[in-house]
């Protein structure tokens, strides 16, 4: 597994080709926008979903996991797609695998009551704070702080030659801020336009990869 790292306020993130962010020093790992029961929402009003997408997200989930052997796991909101279905039943049982303690920083699609997650030992918050550091779902800036969130589902459109282009997810960082890919496997994504002070790490199969920007505003792969 190919990975990346960065150094933010003198503290070690290492990017995961699932999507997942490792804090190294708070043995750490963040997750956002899971979605999890979308593909069982989307199958029941007939839509043609590959029913494999359930199992993908736990997988992928397992190998972050499983990779970093994390003391803490955050998800950084929308968790679940929306009210309890058949995949509420997984989430129990893969939960029942987990040793990390877990906590939910709540999003806009956590309509699920607070009491279905502490039941299963999820502690559910609005935001974390640690030192000078942030957690939420929506994008904040919040004077003094750096901010690591999710929501928009980051993505990122490289062009080549002639009028080939092909877009990937990404963590989108700027100055006092970092926004963390869609993690899972049936969420969309929403394409940004870096500047020359964003840092972008795009995830392609198994890999992540830094996208260097030149100083016209173009961008070509590390």
């Amino acid at each position: 597994m190919n990975t990346q790292s960065t150094l933010i306020r003198n503290h070690t993130f290492v990017f995961h080709a699932s999507g997942a962010l490792f804090w190294s020093e708070k043995s750490m790992l963040l997750i956002s926008d899971v979605h999890l029961g979308k593909v069982s929402h989307f199958r029941k009003y007939g839509a043609a979903v590959p029913q494999n997408a359930i199992a993908r997200n736990f997988e992928l989930m397992d190998e972050a996991i499983n990779f970093f052997k994390p003391e803490q796991l955050v998800f950084m909101g929308d968790l679940f797609h929306s009210s309890l279905n058949n995949e509420w039943k997984f989430f129990e049982h893969w939960m029942a695998t987990v040793i990390s303690k877990v906590t939910l920083v709540a999003g806009n699609h956590d309509i699920i009551s607070s009491l279905k997650y502490e039941n299963l030992g999820i502690e559910v918050v609005s935001e974390m704070v640690f030192d000078d550091f942030l957690l939420t779902h929506h994008p904040e800036d919040r004077k003094g702080f750096f901010n690591f969130s999710g929501h928009i589902h980051p993505a990122i459109r490289l062009r080549g030659t002639g009028r080939q282009s092909l877009r990937l997810p990404c963590f989108f960082k700027s100055t006092n801020q970092m926004v963390l890919p869609a993690f899972g496997a049936f969420t969309g994504s929403h394409v940004l336009e870096p500047k020359n002070d964003n840092e972008v790490y795009a995830i392609s199969e198994d890999a992540v990869f830094k996208i260097e920007l030149n100083k016209g505003g173009g961008k070509h792969r590390s």
